[in-house]
């Protein structure tokens, strides 16, 4: 069976959830349609096709990627806020999944609580995404993993290292180097590492492409030798109320000049955005030569359309 074929109808929940192969067809296909778009070559794989998109949390990217994607694939995308639709009023998740996957060709959800995709997708008839929760970002990743191969021509045998909290991308991260043999280090004060259990499943997945993980409380130790630099906000989405409080125990965990010097010549620097400058990174980094945060963020939009013409 054909790799494609292997995708069409499945939910895109995890990078974890998908072989070697997979993902690496995933990036391709990405990568791909960015050609296409940049030439003018129009791409109508999704026509007549709708996306039901559900965001309970606040977006820029993710949101602009999937409408403008599905918009450039042929297709349609609505977007639902809790105000728009019942949810917001009280209807569970069940019965939003059994209504929507019966009018629309795909779901994106983008919320708190990893368990309302897991939900989501349990009752619906038609593929779900996961537009972010508070475990993992997914698409996210795969826009990632595009840019560092668009930089470096590859990815296996490249290290990574992920500077900040042990968060929802640290944790695809840790995925998404693990499928693609990239070793990825998260440096973390302690108290703040990521999940035990996500940890446990990205290192079953780093045996099959010998891909090295580790997690380790000193951002000077884990850029040595790195070929990437990332980094996100102190705070996620929701933990806003913590922000003052982490931001003392996270000053050592900044990503400016100095740390960036400390990693191999020409690493490359990302952030999944929004930054808080100043802060997680210095103005200097993400606007200096080695940085790559806006080729990241172009990105979310060819791997968004690669992930929908794929499951869709």
């Amino acid at each position: 069976m054909d790799i494609s074929d292997k995708l069409k109808g499945r939910d895109f929940i995890s990078i974890h959830d998908f072989s070697e192969a997979e993902v690496a067809y995933i990036l391709e296909v990405g990568l791909e349609l960015k050609k296409e778009q940049k030439k003018g070559i129009a791409h109508p794989i999704l026509a007549g096709k709708t996306l039901g998109m559900i965001f309970q949390k606040a977006s820029t990217r993710t949101r602009v990627a999937f409408e403008v994607g599905m918009y450039q694939l042929g297709g349609h995308a609505l977007f639902l806020s809790p105000r728009d639709i019942q949810i917001g009023r009280g209807e569970t998740i069940k019965d939003t999944s059994l209504v929507l996957s019966r009018m629309v060709d795909g779901i994106m959800i983008r919320t708190f609580d990893h368990e309302e995709v897991l939900e989501m997708a349990r009752w619906s008839s038609v593929p779900v995404i996961n537009g972010l929760t508070d475990l993992l970002h997914p698409t996210q990743v795969i826009g990632d993993m595009m840019t560092i191969h668009e930089h470096k021509g590859g990815l296996r045998g490249l290290k990574l290292a992920f500077i900040g909290d042990g968060n929802n991308v640290a944790h695809e991260l840790l995925f998404g180097g693990a499928k693609v043999g990239m070793d990825v280090t998260i440096a973390c004060p302690e108290g703040f590492e990521p999940d035990k259990e996500v940890l446990k499943l990205a290192e079953k997945d780093a045996l099959e492409t010998g891909a090295k993980l580790q997690v380790i409380d000193d951002p000077w130790k884990a850029v040595k030798g790195a070929d990437v630099i990332y980094t996100d906000v102190w705070a996620s989405m929701g933990q806003e109320g913590e922000a003052d409080e982490k931001e003392k125990k996270f000053l050592q965990f900044q990503v400016n000049k100095a740390l960036l010097m400390a990693a191999n010549p020409g690493a490359i620097v990302m952030h999944c955005l929004p930054a808080k400058r100043g802060k997680e990174i210095t103005d200097e980094v993400m606007d200096g030569p080695q940085s790559v945060v806006f080729d990241e963020s172009e990105n979310r939009l060819h791997a968004h359309k690669a992930i929908m013409a794929l499951t869709m």
